[in-house]
């Protein structure tokens, strides 16, 4: 039991860090020795040093011969900083326990390997699970190279984004909206349709209490009609990139870009999700939170590129057949053919329900 508690201290120590390590993973380490912890650690940014390293640190000298336990596999390459493996060895830890696997190739049991050539003994699996779901978002990314995609609805008990004249404000508690903006904390980047931006004007910003990540702003728009004087455009509180495509107006192109927003013009008439999805990856973008439109959702779902729904649901019926539903488009034929999806959790955000839920894979359908 005493592994269980050490491993689940690390990984709370990850938990803390979440949003603010992108593009690395979360990690977390304890250094125990003769039953006391003496070092304990959790990587912070991107570009320092790592978890192991902090704990390492801390143990100083009285690390020799002690066990190290840490949420995910130590590095063993040179990248911004050195390889956590060649500091455990040379610190002399007798025993470390690993709760999960690095995907990354770079790494990739390799550490694991690296140790055990040193003399050291290798646990892995301790709280595999839990210390897994910390970076969901990192092996998603790892593995496919295209950020991972929460879809964000808020609506009313029957479904409904707006009334028929577009009122939206507002349709959930404040509670909702607050664990919103530790959603977008979360993210590398929040994506919207222009018709947001310009019946909105949103800031598309974290506002939390005591502060918080602001995500890059990406906005969807076939033929570039983001208001110059949009909050996304002017503000800079975070950088926005804007898609666009051949219909765009050249010198409309100019005067975003003046406004230091990067605009991406694709060479065809209509944007496609996986084209926007496979630029994000290249750029380093691990995550993604589309707040968009019913018809933005509608694109996603479609092409079968979300990996998570967040749906928060208000005890309000709004009704009628214009106002607008949370997913437009043509929908499926049959019921048969629809998207299915399996729940993850439900929790009561003050008078409104908190749904999350995943696309269920092949094997599970």
């Amino acid at each position: 039991m005493q592994d269980q508690a050490y491993m689940n201290l690390a990984i709370s120590m990850a938990r803390a860090t979440s949003g603010q390590t992108s593009p690395n993973p979360c990690v977390g380490s304890v250094i125990v020795k003769n039953g006391q912890i003496i070092g304990m650690g959790a990587h912070l940014k991107a570009g320092t040093e790592h978890a192991e390293i902090h704990a390492l640190k801390q143990a100083g000298d009285n690390a020799c011969g002690s066990t190290l336990y840490v949420t995910l596999e130590p590095c063993s390459h040179y990248g911004k900083t050195p390889p956590c493996t060649k500091a455990i060895i040379e610190a002399g830890v007798s025993m470390v326990k690993v709760a999960t696997l690095d995907p990354n190739p770079l790494v990739a049991g390799k550490g694991i390997e690296q140790l055990r050539e040193a003399g050291i003994e290798v646990e892995v699996g301790i709280e595999e699970a839990t210390a897994a779901d910390l970076n969901i978002p990192f092996f998603h990314y790892i593995q496919t190279k295209k950020p991972y995609v929460t879809l964000k609805t808020a609506t009313s008990f029957d479904g409904k984004v707006a009334t028929q004249t577009g009122d939206s404000k507002w349709i959930t508690s404040p509670e909702s909206r607050s664990d919103v903006h530790q959603l977008r904390h979360k993210h590398d980047a929040i994506l919207v349709g222009v018709n947001t931006i310009i019946s909105d004007n949103p800031q598309l910003t974290t506002r939390l209490p005591h502060g918080g990540k602001n995500p890059i702003r990406i906005v969807l728009d076939t033929s570039l009609r983001t208001p110059i004087s949009s909050h996304v455009v002017t503000d800079l509180q975070a950088k926005t990139i804007i898609f666009t495509t051949q219909r765009a107006n050249k010198e409309r192109v100019y005067q975003l870009s003046k406004q230091s927003v990067e605009v991406i013009q694709l060479d065809t008439d209509c944007i496609l999700i996986e084209d926007v999805l496979t630029y994000l990856g290249e750029k380093g973008i691990t995550s993604l939170l589309v707040e968009g439109g019913p018809t933005v959702h509608a694109s996603f779902i479609e092409a079968g590129a979300f990996q998570q729904i967040v749906t928060y649901i208000a005890p309000m019926i709004i009704g009628g057949k214009h106002a607008f539903p949370s997913i437009s488009g043509l929908g499926v034929e049959f019921v048969k053919n629809a998207p299915k999806l399996k729940f993850i959790s439900i929790e009561q955000k003050d008078q409104d329900l908190k749904i999350v839920a995943e696309p269920l894979t092949g094997s599970e359908t």
